[in-house]
């Protein structure tokens, strides 16, 4: 059924400041009827003492009112309840008095006597502003949930010096070359570097250098003008007219043809770009940065990419570790993402078994992060129980796991293959290997593999020295 003028979708609550009782008591019995939870006072004073008790919507203020009046009502009310909108009531309207009260706070004014139809009319613009206001508020706070810093899942070392570094880089205007396998999360990276930035109010531009036809990569940057070429249809901004004020993220950088890696520099160092087909040039203000997986510095040796290029792009650089090179990010990561998806599939998996964690540890993760995440939510849509176990993970994960059991039971069949039964001198060579494998993992990190071994740092160096091992690790 379609609403009806005064109907709305959640009570909104008014209070009614008039020191005339009849106005007072139509007002609200107008408003009850249309929906809305009202209160009433006869003059200022109480009416603060109202504001502080309760949480009040909208204000409906007398200008004449005995102490306080409605111009310093609206002051007052509004510096202490900024988002309350005050409406001022007045029977001496006119377009100086509305401009007066709006400039010191007021959304809007209605003159006495008013219909209450249009009374319900003005009301319901202040809802519609206070829902955008809501739901702007509500897109904020995504977006830093999203982007900020400490919301970007790791714990390991090596991630926290990552954002440490874009931290203090993040308020400059230099461009950024950020290095990392795919998956690794450098997209995610720029818009953190951006949204922690004075850009964070201006666009963010993403583009994948590997992805645009070579024939259409010019336009798509740089813009063209009408004419410029057959279908030529009209003038177009570029994405860097596009990003003006803010961030541009040229992704797969190193796919770049050389001719356009040409005017790029010249965009770069002098922050001017001309559009295809014209004459003008045009000023631009945007920071740059790119990302690539290839080894610019090797291409740069190969004649592929401009050494001046890649200098200009390499002010600041930032490597992204391949998952498998900060593993103890993987079980915080994976809480994570069954959390994700469970909301966005509507389950309710709690937990993940100890044996699929350590076969998700194990793992080599050629696609990084993204390849996680699909392995999470495949894995939440096959779990059966209320944990997902080694039965719902790709085949894939499931053949590496097998593989690492079978190594793990030739290992104990091979220390059973003699006549010597010590318990003692068997566990000794077993933690021996152990702890050689889990340094090997870890490159050494004494660290990282105490975490594997599941033992404390201190318990793992007294092994070492016990087993003769010190050498090895750091």
């Amino acid at each position: 059924m379609d609403k009806g003028l005064g109907e709305v979708d959640k009570k909104l609550s008014v209070l009614v400041i008039d020191d005339e009782e009849t106005i007072r008591s139509s007002l609200k019995l107008n408003l009850q009827l249309a929906g809305y939870e009202v209160s009433v006072a006869e003059k200022a004073e109480p009416a603060f003492s109202m504001l502080s008790d309760q949480e009040v919507d909208i204000v409906l203020c007398d200008l004449r009112m005995p102490g306080i009046d409605g111009m310093s009502f609206i002051e007052r009310c509004h510096a202490t309840n900024p988002n309350t909108a005050i409406i001022l009531m007045t029977g001496f309207g006119n377009h100086e008095l509305a401009l007066e009260a709006m400039r010191r706070g007021a959304y809007d004014y209605i003159s006495k006597p008013f219909d209450p139809q249009e009374l319900i009319l003005t009301l319901k613009k202040v809802e519609e502003r206070e829902q955008l206001r809501h739901e702007n508020e509500e897109l904020r706070s995504e977006v830093e949930e999203r982007y900020h810093f400490g919301n970007i899942i790791a714990k390991s070392k090596v991630m926290k010096e990552v954002f440490d570094k874009v931290k203090r880089l993040a308020q400059f205007h230099t461009t950024v070359l950020v290095t990392g396998k795919s998956g690794t999360g450098k997209e995610l990276l720029a818009r953190a570097i951006h949204h922690n930035s004075p850009r964070r109010s201006k666009p963010f531009i993403a583009i994948n250098c590997g992805a645009i036809p070579e024939a259409l990569m010019e336009s798509e940057l740089f813009g063209h003008k009408k004419g410029a070429f057959t279908d030529a249809s009209r003038d177009k901004k570029g994405l860097f007219e596009e990003a003006d004020g803010g961030t541009l993220f040229l992704d797969e950088i190193g796919e770049m043809p050389p001719h356009l890696q040409v005017k790029l520099l010249r965009a770069l160092q002098e922050q001017q770009i001309r559009r295809v087909g014209d004459e003008q040039t045009i000023h631009v203000d945007v920071r740059v940065i790119a990302a690539t997986l290839r080894d610019l510095e090797q291409d740069v040796m190969d004649g592929r990419f401009r050494e001046d290029l890649f200098y200009r792009l390499n002010v600041v650089s930032i490597h992204l570790p391949s998952l498998h090179e900060r593993t103890e990010d993987i079980p915080v990561l994976v809480e994570h993402f069954i959390k994700k998806h469970n909301k966005r599939l509507g389950l309710s998996i709690k937990s993940i078994s100890p044996e699929t964690m350590r076969a998700l540890m194990n793992y080599q993760w050629r696609g990084n992060i993204r390849e996680l995440e699909n392995c999470i939510e495949r894995s939440l849509v096959m779990t059966d129980g209320d944990a997902i176990d080694t039965d719902s993970l790709p085949d894939s994960i499931q053949a590496a796991l097998h593989r690492v059991q079978d190594a793990d039971q030739s290992a104990g069949l091979e220390l059973l293959s003699d006549d010597n039964l010590s318990i003692k001198q068997h566990s000794r060579t077993l933690e021996m290997k152990l702890i050689k494998k889990a340094l090997a993992r870890t490159k050494g990190n004494r660290t990282h593999a105490a975490k594997l071994l599941e033992i404390s740092h201190r318990a793992l160096l007294y092994k070492l020295k016990e087993y003769g091992l010190t050498e090895l690790g750091k």
